[in-house]
């Protein structure tokens, strides 16, 4: 218990599925949390939920590609609480697309708010925790390990938010800073955003989709959020510290085989 007791958090993209179970984790173990999500009407819903269980939590609306909202958002952190210590830049998108079939308009909207958010967070995060340290943690993916035919612009992302991590990373260390950048790599996960990756297949191409994807995971199955949260939370702890520039790969033997 308390294992990031007082520790002051911003989650993007915390309103609802993997986002939110980290909030929820966080605040479980002691973390002052501050969600932000494009959903007003959701990020309100869970501030109150969580709140009215006791927990210390604030929301603020925010799209991740708007440069000029970072400062203010992570800046109201710590007004409010007097300190920074994490980061999860957890908001991401998915489109069904291969290369062949991939609109201009899916990938540049997949690589602006899957990795040019985690740019300018991760950027912005690091002038604030230059003097006092903290843990950045990207939402990467295993799409960023592998390639999907299915999910082009999403595995480029991926791929790119990794790579930022481990450059981010390694600078911050040589630096002196006692900032650490590490990746968590889920692989399919019981969210929202898969469904709706799914839901843009027709319904016999998703649902031979998804059982093909089931027998590709030696544990059979898709993780919880849950399961994911657990590892958000050990990267923020301070039993990660001598973890920096890392990928921590949670996919049930996916990228094993």
């Amino acid at each position: 218990m308390n294992r990031v007791q007082n520790k002051v958090a911003v989650v993007t993209g915390g309103a609802r599925g993997l986002g939110l179970a980290g909030v929820e984790r966080l605040c479980q173990e002691g973390a002052k949390v501050l969600i932000t999500d494009i959903d007003a009407k959701e990020g309100e819903v869970q501030r109150a939920r969580l709140a009215g269980l006791g927990f210390d939590v604030a929301f603020e609306v925010q799209d991740v590609t708007q440069a000029e909202t970072w400062g203010s958002i992570l800046d109201g952190a710590i007004t409010r609480w007097g300190r920074l210590d994490v980061l999860v830049n957890n908001a991401g998108v998915g489109f069904i697309g291969d290369i062949e079939s991939c609109s201009l308009a899916d990938w540049r909207k997949t690589l602006s708010i899957n990795l040019d958010g985690v740019f300018m967070g991760t950027q912005t995060a690091i002038a604030r925790m230059r003097v006092n340290g903290g843990s950045i943690i990207n939402i990467a993916s295993i799409e960023g390990i592998i390639g999907e035919p299915l999910v082009v612009a999403y595995n480029a992302s991926k791929g790119g938010v990794r790579l930022l991590t481990k450059s981010a990373a390694t600078h911050c260390a040589r630096k002196g800073y006692s900032i650490r950048i590490n990746n968590v790599c889920p692989g399919f996960v019981e969210t929202q955003m898969v469904a709706n990756a799914v839901a843009q297949l027709p319904p016999d191409a998703a649902k031979a989709w998804a059982e093909t994807l089931i027998k590709r995971v030696p544990q059979g199955r898709f993780a919880t959020p849950a399961e994911i949260a657990h590892a958000i939370l050990f990267l923020a702890s301070d039993e990660s510290s001598y973890m920096t520039g890392s990928d921590l790969v949670i996919d049930g033997g996916y990228t094993a085989c």
